[in-house]
């Protein structure tokens, strides 16, 4: 673990190098977990004490009858009891085979409109009420609900084939089993390079002492290998198969928890007690490294697992979109109301004065007006049901399904080097891709390879640039053929062996590490606690110095063609604070003692002798490896007499031992020896990019994203990689901690001295927290998260209430001033915690993009999940909404599929709705002169088939085909994403729009034709003027009106669009005429009962001037509208389509831009080039990793014989 660095001036001291755990919460904990903060008492901020927590949980070895025992039941409902031990199987699908359509019903009833019209459907069947038959609602519902359960059942299919694949796993438990049928108490063997499945007590190993090294990139993003330690006692007792099978040890230990930094336990086996704490658990989500093989005790499996308790709830997302349709449905259906009563009220009314004093309107019923009145309104709501879309849930579904395809079959997302499509694992949630306002990223593997490049290095003052054409290596037996390096200069200098300084500098790199070597087929193969680490040993390979074996004592290398083997005396290795490691040895031809350093400039240029040479060439050089966004280290040496390193070996080994406050005692000798030192060069380090990343995130700037990195690595790391990435850039005011906790303090307390009647009055606009010109970055860690906050609230607003809200308010309204924002070492929980606090207090729609199991929580808690299927596994895909193989995907994700999905819905729920209201509100108009007696203005098969067949299609493809500008001018121009974030295409304004359009249309629908029926005569002297033939010439000119309009929409023609309106039409004609023939009617004469109602009326010219005057008149005002918008007022879509006007306007608006304000370049060289926790320097001093070995005559010879006992030591990340 890290020792605590020592506190910033000005800061509050939370230790930013340690990944802070919270305790075990659910996600929905956030406001609880601010609540009780407030409650500590005031005072003095102290440190939360440490809270053993309880041994409740008890495993027993071998006895799976042991843990269905009573006790250890939990009363799951009513009666029913289960074991509180979970299962490992994990649970994705939602149905099954018994529970698909009982489930799947009630979950599309759980929506309002479905629940609507079954109530609908239920009222027809009452004859006192129904004013069309059953089917006009029967089958729209059946269709819907028909189609939303095909979707379901297709998506659940995919998630039960997932879970197939993940949960049949394979590990061996003597006898091979899936994950799924282990339980607690099993011991499992697992091999080299398998995923543990469980969270497991290591029991023993094929390692000495039982070590164990396990990748743990799925639970913090590090790549760099952790060892863990068997037991001593279960080290010796249990390496055979018989001695395993007959372990009967009880494990007591803490409870399930989301706290992957501590475990508590204690083993009882053989009437003895044995501590148990983390360093001896595999934990669920690892993978076994460098074992050949492991056996453990499974103690948690399944949800009980650390990484699952991580994982945070499954959350129904539901896009913005969906939100305000929800309330429009609400607000049709007020209308409804109110407009249903209103008639209601006027029947009352009309056959009070009139229709109760009409002979020929007696029906033989003896009923009040008041009674009539109360029927009709529910002939009404049957009537005007169709101003609540049935058909607008499953369109809106289709449409979605549809854009996923794209999404999928979009060949400019698919990675060929993977044979990596790009994959939309939802369908719910394509509009909201056009709406993001924040984005929150991964770092590692997300936004990096994780793969480290030796680029450049200057050496003695003397720059070496790495350009021109490869080197080639064959000179070099050992040489690794994927390294690249084009300075050839380099290359003749060190093969003639004369310079000194050059031989130096190579030979500090294959000596001064903590790398492992294995042998893997005659090919040597480095294991390093850090990809930088590995990077440096290789490039000294390759120039010949080649790093061959280790023991606990000596370390041999290969000096080009001869080998030679150091005795190493002292290893002192890298930790936090150092940020520097060195080594002490001997064995050179004159029986010298030297010592070799590498580490930060920040740190060597204080240690350096002032007779050191270069200093101040090799800092131009660092200057510009840094600006380069390279990752530098110091490289130097120091001379030590026999006399010196005897005396400080003796002050080594007292601080080695002592009880008190050691890991001081060993920097101060540390120190002491670390002294005086002689420069030799520098090293720079490319942290190697995904293609494209600085692109993307320059482009999604434009766009007006912003872009947070929450990410498990060092500050130093991450702040390199901002810069490598254009996330941060040089004219940007940095921001760390300590500014942050004096702004906080000063607003927090300028709020706590308002008065009160000032806070409860008129809110005052917000004061920016940077009010200074120029752009601003914010860099926090997770230890600032937990101290910083709870500190302040405890002691600045301890008597507020309301404290630790407003103080949460004002983080993030200063982290959303800045342009960027990088969180440090922070865990998955805290992750998910910052995603939180931006929605809830934003109200912003964001998006979340992660590799790793450690980012699952926030892939979930974002309004978006985007998994990356990298380096670390399919966790992060299988919990995400979409999935990719590279971040470069990301900016045509959000700017093409995203920004067009957006627009399609709204174009299309804006035109969904006013058609209804056009098709619906005839009846309104109509009831006037009908005695508003519920009576309908079409045919009932028109009323049926209006929504079905008649006006879906071409709105349909609208909603999937449709496109302002191309995918090139997309991307070419980012602010075209801009009114999706504004939510400017669909809103309420939108909404009342679209119902005043529909409005007027149904007047004009409905009395221009009433107009010209009024003493009209036809060709044969015979009148039209009757309701079927009115209703034929309404009907038609709807469907004329509704279909010229959607093509007055569309900004994307193809031969489909053509097709679908003038099929619509035809369809409307082809159908019309079918059911109004005599024929039809004579097999079903009580449904079909305008029989010859369409042919007597349309061959009638004058009728066909009534719909093309109605249609003409419903249109005009569309198309002024239109064409005043499009020159006047343009949207950027209308001006990107004239795009030299528009790129003339943008050079105009970028010259009026004030410049930046320009600070001066800073060093970025603080992301030293080492691995983020203390390396393996005691583990190699110690000697646990290391077999015994065979005096030095034995192993010195024989280099294949060395990398035998290496290749039960390491294995590194690939």
């Amino acid at each position: 673990m890290s020792r605590r660095r020592a506190d910033s001036q000005g800061s509050l001291g939370p230790d930013d190098e340690v990944m802070p755990y919270s305790d075990d919460e659910t996600d929905d904990e956030l406001d609880a977990s601010s609540e009780e903060e407030l409650e500590e008492p005031p005072g003095a901020p102290q440190p939360p004490a440490e809270v053993r927590p309880k041994m409740g949980w008890k495993v027993k070895a071998n006895d799976r009858p042991y843990h269905h025992l009573p006790e250890f039941e939990k009363k799951v409902f009513l009666c029913i009891k289960k074991s509180r031990y979970s299962g490992n199987a994990i649970k994705t699908y939602k149905y099954n085979v018994l529970t698909f359509i009982p489930l799947n019903l009630y979950e599309q009833f759980k929506r309002v409109a479905n629940l609507y019209f079954l109530a609908l459907l239920i009222l027809q069947i009452i004859p006192d009420i129904s004013t069309l038959p059953w089917y006009t609602t029967l089958i729209p519902l059946v269709v819907v609900l028909g189609v939303t359960a095909i979707k379901d059942l297709v998506d659940d299919l995919v998630r039960h084939m997932y879970k197939t694949s993940d949960g049949s796993s394979v590990c061996f438990r003597f006898q091979s089993s899936k994950w799924r049928n282990i339980e607690v108490g099993d011991v499992v063997r697992l091999r080299k390079n398998d995923f543990i499945p469980a969270d497991i007590l290591l029991l023993s190993s094929s390692n000495p002492n039982s070590l164990c090294y396990v990748e743990t990139a799925e639970l913090d993003g590090e790549t760099n290998l952790k060892f863990k330690l068997g037991l001593r006692v279960t080290d010796e007792q249990l390496q055979e198969e018989r001695q395993l099978a007959e372990f009967d040890a009880l494990i007591e230990c803490e409870e399930p928890n989301n706290r992957l930094d501590k475990f508590i336990g204690t083993m009882l086996w053989q009437s003895e007690r044995y501590p148990l704490d983390l360093d001896n658990m595999l934990l669920r989500g690892c993978k076994v490294r460098n074992t050949e093989e492991c056996h453990g005790l499974v103690i948690f499996a399944g949800a009980d697992t650390k990484i699952m308790r991580n994982g945070g709830k499954t959350r129904f997302k539901r896009t913005k979109i969906d939100e305000l349709m929800n309330y429009m449905v609400y607000t049709i259906f007020a209308l409804l109301i109110l407009v249903a009563a209103g008639l209601a009220i006027g029947h009352s009314f009309w056959y009070e004065e009139i229709g109760s004093n009409a002979w020929y309107l007696y029906d033989g019923k003896d009923q009040s007006a008041s009674y009539r009145g109360f029927l009709s309104f529910w002939g009404y709501i049957i009537v005007l049901n169709t101003m609540v879309p049935i058909s607008l849930y499953v369109s809106v579904e289709v449409i979605r399904l549809g854009q996923s395809k794209f999404i999928n079959w979009d060949l400019q997302m698919y990675f060929a080097e993977k044979d990596t499509p790009a994959k939309a694992r939802t369908t719910t949630l394509n509009e909201q891709l056009g709406q993001i306002e924040y984005i929150f990223s991964d770092k590692t593997g997300t936004l990096t390879q994780n793969v480290m490049q030796f680029k450049k290095c200057t050496i003695a003052g003397r720059k070496v640039l790495n350009c021109g054409l490869p080197v080639d290596w064959s000179w070099n037996q050992h040489a690794d053929r994927k390294f690249e390096f084009m300075d050839h200069s380099l290359v003749a200098i060190i093969r003639s062996k004369k310079d000194k300084d050059v031989t130096e500098f190579f030979k500090l790199l294959s000596l001064c590490h903590t790398v492992m070597v294995e042998n893997k087929d005659g090919e040597l193969v480095y294991q390093a606690a850090s990809p930088d680490e590995g990077a440096l040993v290789t490039a000294a390979r390759n120039f010949g110095y080649v790093f061959l074996s280790r023991t606990q004592d000596t370390i041999s290398i290969k000096e080009m063609d001869h080998e030679t083997t150091y005795e190493m005396l002292a290893l002192l290795d890298f930790n936090s604070d150092r940020k520097r490691m060195s080594i002490i040895c001997t064995s050179f031809p004159d029986g010298r003692v030297r010592l070799y350093c590498k580490g930060a400039d920040t740190v060597i240029y204080e240690r350096l002798s002032p007779n050191s040479r270069h200093k101040e060439t090799t800092q131009t050089a660092l200057d510009e490896f840094a600006n380069a966004t390279l990752r530098t280290l110091c490289l130097c040496y120091k001379d030590i007499s026999a006399d010196e390193y005897a005396a400080w070996s003796r002050k080594h080994k007292d601080a080695q031992v002592a009880m008190v406050d050691r890991d001081a005692a060993l920097d101060r000798v540390y120190e002491e020896i670390e002294s005086n030192l002689m420069l030799i060069g520098a090293t720079a380090i490319e942290d190697k990019l995904q293609d494209g990343v600085p692109e993307t995130i320059a482009t999604l700037a434009k766009a007006d994203i912003k872009i947070w990195v929450l990410t498990g690595d060092k500050k130093e790391t991450a702040e390199n990689i901002g810069y490598s990435c254009s996330l941060l850039t040089d004219d940007m005011q940095i921001h760390y901690g300590e500014d942050v906790n004096d702004k906080l303090r000063i607003r927090q307390t300028q709020r706590r001295h308002e008065p009160p009647a000032a806070r409860l009055g008129k809110k005052k606009p917000v004061q920016p927290f940077f009010p200074e010109p120029g752009k601003n970055a914010l860099i926090i860690t997770g230890g600032w998260l937990v101290g910083s906050i709870n500190l302040i609230v405890s002691t600045v607003l301890s008597n507020n209430k309301d404290g630790n809200m407003s103080l949460q308010i004002d983080f993030v309204d200063m982290a959303c001033e800045c342009e960027a924002v990088i969180c440090c070492r922070v865990t998955p929980k805290q992750k998910a915690n910052v995603v939180s606090l931006v929605k809830k207090y934003k109200k912003a729609v964001t998006l979340s993009i992660g590799d790793g199991a450690n980012d699952v929580n926030m892939i979930k808690t974002a309004d978006i999940g985007v998994g990356i299927s990298g380096q670390e596994g399919m966790q992060a895909v299988m919990s995400s909404d979409y999935a990719f193989a590279q971040f470069r995907y990301l900016e045509r994700l959000l700017l093409v599929h995203g920004r067009w999905s957006y627009i399609r819905m709204c174009k299309f729920l804006r035109y969904f709705f006013f058609k209804n209201f056009a098709f619906t509100l005839v009846h309104f108009w109509y009831s006037f002169f009908s005695g508003y007696s519920s009576q309908v203005a079409y045919e009932d098969w028109f009323i049926t088939l209006y929504n079905l067949c008649y006006s879906s299609l071409p709105v349909l493809l609208v909603g999937l085909l449709d496109q302002d500008v191309n995918d090139k001018l997309s991307l070419k121009f980012p602010k075209l994403y801009l009114p999706g974030q504004q939510g400017s295409m669909f809103n309420y304004k939108n909404f009342f729009i679209s119902l005043f359009h529909g409005i007027f249309v149904s007047l004009i629908i409905f009395f221009i034709p009433y107009g010209a029926f009024l003493q009209t005569m036809g060709q044969d002297g015979e009148a039209p003027s009757d309701y079927q033939s009115l209703a034929v010439v309404t009907a038609s000119s709807l469907i004329f009106t509704v279909n010229l309009q959607i093509s007055l929409d569309t900004s994307y023609w193809t031969f489909v669009n053509c097709f679908a309106v003038l099929g619509s039409i035809a369809i409307y004609f082809g159908i019309m005429f079918d059911i109004h023939s005599a024929g039809i009617h004579v097999i079903f004469p009580s449904q079909f009962t305008f029989t010859g109602a369409a042919s007597n009326a349309l061959r009638q010219p004058y009728l066909w001037l009534t719909i093309i005057l109605t249609v003409g008149i419903s249109l005009l005002p569309v198309i002024c509208i239109q064409f005043l918008h499009k020159t006047i007022w343009p949207s950027v879509g209308d001006k990107v389509r004239n795009r030299k006007k528009y790129e003339m306007e943008m050079q105009v608006e970028e010259k009026k831009k004030p410049s930046a304000f320009q600070r001066g370049r800073r060093s970025r060289r603080s992301a030293y080039a080492f691995s983020h926790s203390r390396g393996y320097a005691d583990l190699i001093s110690s000697g646990r990793s290391i077999r015994r070995r065979p005096p030095l005559d034995a192993w010195c010879g024989s280099s294949t014989l060395t990398c035998r006992y290496a290749e039960l030591l390491f294995c590194s990340s690939p």
